[in-house]
């Protein structure tokens, strides 16, 4: 068995979506006992109340349609009035469920456009 070099290591890493990525690291922690863990800068300011370390945990939400519902022209206005797609575009993604709708959003608005969502009967999840 030949050995894989660090090159082809880094080669892997660049072409990988993040999804496979963290199913790597995952791996590596089960098979050597080990936890990947950030550095975190520490500061020498006074001790904060806990909502500092809440707002670290995830700062990027992406809203995933789960299930259209029964109104599912509703759903597909929704869809195209919180993204920039046209009618197709939106039926497409509505059609595809699960499906993400949008990505990379702040807390805020990803549970604002999950409202909207679910106000027209869909079935969605923040991740």
């Amino acid at each position: 068995m030949a050995k894989a070099k660090r090159s082809d290591v880094l080669e892997y890493l660049e072409n990988a979506n993040m999804l496979e990525i963290a199913e790597l690291i995952g791996d590596i922690e089960g098979k050597f006992g080990v936890t990947a863990v950030a550095p975190v800068a520490v500061s020498a300011g006074p001790a904060g109340d806990g909502e500092e370390a809440a707002s670290e945990e995830k700062i990027s939400f992406d809203v995933v349609l789960t299930g259209v519902g029964d109104k599912k022209i509703q759903v597909i206005k929704v869809v195209r009035s919180v993204t920039d797609l046209g009618l197709k575009e939106a039926k497409e993604v509505v059609d595809s469920a699960p499906k993400a709708v949008r990505e990379g959003l702040t807390k805020s608005e990803a549970e604002d456009i999950k409202k909207q969502l679910e106000e027209v009967g869909a079935t969605v999840e923040l991740r």
